[in-house]
């Protein structure tokens, strides 16, 4: 009876540690934004555990260098975030805080994901602080482009494996099934958006030039006056202009944004304004990467379908 009960404990003991085994191989992962915790995730399975520092509700733009995110990142294997100076107010504080030397630049515990997207509206000439919050690199909101996501994953991936090579075929499977799941999904969110003959659209910050491109959606202006600058009454008077004479649809905005000005255009003009999720998380909707593009195309689509 001895024996038998030593043996259940042995067993019992034995599948702890393998549990705890398994656990312990965890690659500890922080992002800046919730779209690359979502694409992390789907990549990396149970062999991850992923913090974002952004939550889907927050202009990434402006995140405060708390001592609690250099507390997390001091505990990472791995720092994943998006560039083109997305997270430039903010991160180098948080990573130089952090005191890890494996998510320091050029170590592999470091991943800038804009180094493998061909970036958009990248400006010609001298830069200076009058043109308001220019990104001198490019736009950085490449994560609103489905077709850009797959090169996330893809960066992810290769990273994942570089890091724990024992799960590498686990990381690819993965992002097979991720990039077959994005591109059944595109299909069907052009054949929705393609159906719609006028998408002319004026926006409140210049955050979707990507998912425009994605889905031939025009941009005739923006709401700010130059980025991150909020508009004068003359330069709303302009923007007035622009939707009567050019026949704009919609107004979008993110969802991080005060929606004070769109509203008062839309009281002006009649046009809808939409806001929208510019990442996971940014309305309850917004589970994942998957569902938040769903609830971005369908909320386009209702909204030029009813405008």
């Amino acid at each position: 009876m001895k024996k038998k009960s030593l043996t259940i404990y042995l067993s019992f003991l034995f599948l702890f540690l393998t549990v705890t085994s398994v656990q312990a191989k965890n690659i500890n992962i922080v992002t800046t934004t919730t779209d690359i915790a979502s694409i992390t995730k789907e990549i990396g399975g149970n062999f991850v555990s992923i913090d974002s520092i952004a939550k889907g509700g927050q202009d990434p733009h402006y995140i405060q260098a708390k001592p609690s995110y250099m507390v997390k990142l001091n505990r990472a294997d791995l720092l994943i975030y998006q560039g083109l100076q997305l997270e430039i107010e903010w991160l180098s504080l948080v990573i130089e805080g952090a005191r890890n030397p494996k998510v320091r630049p050029l170590q592999p515990g470091h991943l800038d994901l804009s180094s493998f997207i061909e970036p958009l509206e990248i400006p010609i000439g001298d830069l200076d602080r009058s043109m308001g919050h220019v990104h001198p690199q490019g736009n950085p909101h490449y994560n609103l482009s489905p077709s850009n996501a797959i090169k996330m994953a893809n960066a992810i991936a290769d990273k994942l494996s570089l890091l724990d090579q024992e799960n590498e075929i686990t990381y690819r499977k993965n992002l097979d099934q991720f990039v077959l799941n994005i591109n059944d999904r595109l299909s069907n969110w052009k054949f929705r958006l393609n159906k719609i003959s006028n998408k002319k659209v004026i926006v409140f910050h210049r955050t979707w030039i990507y998912l425009f491109a994605e889905f031939g959606i025009d941009q005739i202006g923006t709401i700010e006056k130059l980025p991150g600058v909020p508009p004068t009454p003359i330069h709303l008077a302009k923007v007035k202009n622009l939707i009567e004479q050019n026949d704009v649809r919609v107004i979008i905005q993110a969802s991080y944004y005060d929606s004070e000005f769109p509203n008062l255009l839309s009281s002006k003009t009649g046009v809808k304004t939409v806001v929208l999720p510019a990442f996971v998380g940014g309305v309850p909707e917004a589970t994942s990467y998957f569902s938040t593009m769903e609830y971005v195309v369908t909320e386009l689509e209702n909204a030029f379908s009813s405008s």
